[in-house]
């Protein structure tokens, strides 16, 4: 390779960067030309891949002709492709350079190839290919005017590392032949540091060219990476360049890829393993806020309603609800990509119910719904405010959570991730909006600005370099608080790492952790000590041990509530059952399950519910544990003498008042039902659609002052006049 991989490890996070303002709030990914069923009025669309998406026809249009035809409509045009996948056929056959390059899919140890469509294979990124990603895709996309790149999912399977192609990366990268991974922990450990190594290459090589390839042409290209959570890829045994890709210049930003998808993926708590959509999803978006906060790159967060496997409307939609809610009580995030593939959402069949084979597209209902919500993430503010509850306890996370999932070691298993959940589901679950810190932030200016306890954990990750041990000690030595939960018996361990090489001959990384903060005799024992300012306690159980056995996790609640309630502070730590946030006009509320609490959270006031097609205004309501709101809370509202358009399932434009009347143009795509409330000094004489006059009485609400009107969407526009 022509960058060394090792160099690029070992990058310090970069401070916040300076960037020019980017104008997109909202974004959506479509490999299909513009078409009125998909027009969502997003910002911006990013048309996926050159040669179109391997899951679809796309590729019978050209590229450039399906750019111009989202431009023709408005829309700023980006552009979106797989850097481990994509329909990359001409290299694989060999139309490309003449050669075949099957061989360089990622293999298991069966030497069966991992395959993502037909002749799509899982990548090992090797330099030929990379070399083949930037002539024969990133040079055409900026030759057709494009300016931002999003190269998604840096994937390497844990299962996979059998290949020739890799083999030959692995020698290049540590000097010595290949050692087949399930012979032991430790190279199962080389091998996975490997793969993050090597996707970590592909994007800075990538990125790098297209932003010296846009000068040239006078453009100042931005470069993205959408990429799973953390958790997630952790969760699904793939590995992944993560938090690491905020060290280089030419990356800058991200699209949090959480979806029903992943976070309906199972975890333990209290004993059960199961879904537990919100919540994973809340921990989700907390993983990939935290990955950048720090370094001031921008963050979409992205939300689908349906997912990739196929199940019924209803259940698409109550998860959509808790993923949606999940993502909006991040206040300081305000971009989003609202849908991936409208193409599918809008024009795809679904089951009617569970147990039918009866499939329809989309219901009217859930479509208004859906564009009531993705239309409120248009004027979704970042905010102040913060998330109900008791802030300031954090869980430490690691890249090298990827490296220790497959295959297991010495029958030492962690299953589900139960190890990082052990840690965060005990506190979510009782109301305690628990955050992330990322090891490889540390070396950035308040990366724990915010936290007062920080719980970690080596017993499911482990430090890549040592300077981290030394922010963590000079954290405490301040005056934090550091909770180390492990027993430290795991099989990795002893894999060969900084921590007993060059000179160094710790046992356990923490071992070297806890001589920073003055202890050096070995294992440290279960017990509180003090460290200038700050405590650290050490509890000698694995976190799963809190999540797989029932009632099991008191102790690691007593010992933080101790902690956390008596630092010189006089706070409390509360535990509930809810959460709920303030941005702008909007109210979020999300009641928990599993607490022990099953009362539900009770809300007052004038507001819209966005999670019901009819938008009622609704004065009371109970919110039952398992349910999330999102309101329009009118008493928000500064001045009520402006008409506006406070909730629509079509996006608003040319809005004009004077003189008693308020008109605009609502666009939104064709065979969707509009519905909005307007906000309207005083009840209207006449209110015309197209010309038409479809004033009702019954649609006006005396108290809010607000009119509830309906129609037939069309992305042409469709114009009301309205009269008072």
């Amino acid at each position: 390779m022509k960058t060394n991989i090792l160099a690029l490890l070992m990058l310090p996070t970069l401070t916040a960067i300076a960037q020019k303002k980017d104008p997109v709030k909202t974004t959506f990914q479509s490999s299909r030309e513009w078409r009125p069923t998909i027009d969502n009025r997003a910002d911006a669309v990013m048309i996926y891949g050159t040669g179109g998406n391997p899951s679809d026809k796309s590729r019978k249009i050209p590229f450039e002709e399906r750019v111009k035809s989202w431009r023709d409509k408005g829309y700023i045009t980006h552009f979106m492709t797989g850097i481990a996948w994509g329909e990359y056929q001409d290299y694989f056959t060999g139309k490309w350079d003449g050669k075949m390059h099957l061989d360089e899919g990622q293999v298991d140890v069966k030497g069966d190839t991992i395959w993502h469509g037909h002749m799509v294979p899982y990548i090992v990124p090797t330099e030929n290919y990379l070399k083949y990603i930037k002539e024969m895709h990133v040079k055409r996309v900026i030759d057709a005017g494009i300016d931002a790149i999003f190269m998604e999912e840096p994937e390497f399977w844990a299962r996979a590392g059998y290949s020739e192609s890799f083999k030959k990366e692995w020698k290049k990268y540590y000097g010595f032949d290949w050692r087949p991974q399930h012979e032991s922990p430790e190279n199962t450990y080389l091998s996975n540091k490997l793969k993050y190594a090597l996707y970590l290459n592909a994007l800075n090589e990538v990125f790098t060219y297209a932003k010296s390839y846009g000068k040239t042409k006078g453009m100042d290209v931005k470069c993205y990476v959408p990429t799973h959570s953390l958790i997630n890829y952790s969760q699904w045994m793939i590995v992944s360049p993560e938090a690491s890709l905020a060290s280089l210049p030419c990356v800058d930003g991200y699209i949090a890829q959480v979806w029903t998808g992943t976070s309906r993926e199972p975890n333990y708590f209290n004993g059960v393993a199961k879904e537990r959509v919100f919540e994973t999803a809340f921990l989700e978006y907390g993983a990939m806020e935290s990955m950048t906060a720090p370094t001031g790159r921008k963050m979409f967060f992205l939300t689908d309603p349906i997912e990739d496997w196929p199940r019924d409307w209803a259940d698409y939609k109550k998860n959509y609800q808790a993923t949606f809610t999940a993502q909006l009580l991040y206040p300081n995030i305000a971009d989003y990509e609202v849908m991936p593939w409208p193409e599918r959402i809008y024009e795809g069949l679904y089951k009617t119910s569970p147990n039918s084979d009866q499939k329809e597209k989309i219901p009217r209902h859930y479509s208004t719904q859906m564009q009531v919500m993705i239309n409120s993430l248009n004027s979704m503010p970042k905010t102040a405010s913060k998330v109900s509850g008791s802030t300031g306890i954090s869980v430490l996370l690691a890249n090298s959570l990827m490296f220790q999932r497959f295959p297991t070691h010495a029958g030492y298993d962690d299953p589900q991730l139960a190890n990082f959940y052990g840690l965060a589901l005990p506190f979510l679950k009782r109301g305690v909006p628990i955050k992330t810190v990322h090891l490889e932030n540390l070396a950035v200016k308040d990366a724990l600005a915010e936290t007062k306890v920080l719980l970690m954990s080596y017993s499911n990750m482990k430090p890549l370099s040592a300077e981290a041990h030394q922010y963590l000690a000079d954290w405490v030595k301040n005056g934090g608080i550091l909770i180390y939960c492990g027993t430290d018996l795991d099989p990795f361990q002893s894999v060969q790492e900084w921590w007993n090489t060059n000179g160094k001959n710790y046992q356990r990384p923490s071992d070297h952790l806890f001589e920073k903060m003055g202890l050096k005799d070995g294992m440290t024992k279960e017990g509180k000590y003090t460290y200038g300012k700050g405590t650290f306690y050490v509890l000698r159980s694995d976190p799963k041990e809190f999540v797989v056995k029932p009632d099991n996790s008191q102790k690691l609640l007593d010992v933080t509530k101790n902690l956390y309630e008596n630092n010189g502070k006089s706070e409390k730590l509360q535990f509930k059952n809810y959460f709920t946030l303030t941005r702008g006009n909007y109210d979020l509320i999300a009641v928990l399950d599993e607490n022990v609490s099953n009362q539900p959270y009770h809300v007052k006031g004038n507001l819209i519910d966005l999670y019901d097609p009819a938008l009622p205004i609704v004065t009371s309501k109970n919110i039952q544990p398992n349910e999330q709101c999102l309101f329009v809370n009118l008493d928000h509202i500064k001045n009520k003498q402006q008409p506006q358009v406070l909730a629509s399932a079509s996006r608003i434009y040319n809005e004009t008042s004077a003189n008693h009347h308020y008109s605009f143009t609502a666009k939104s795509p064709i065979n969707t039902t509009n519905i909005s409330r307007i906000l309207l000094p005083n009840k209207p004489k006449s209110v015309l659609v197209d010309k038409k006059e479809v004033f009702s009485e019954e649609n006006w609400d005396t108290k809010t002052k607000t009119y509830l009107l309906g129609f037939e969407n069309s992305p042409d526009g469709v114009h009301v006049a309205i009269k008072w």
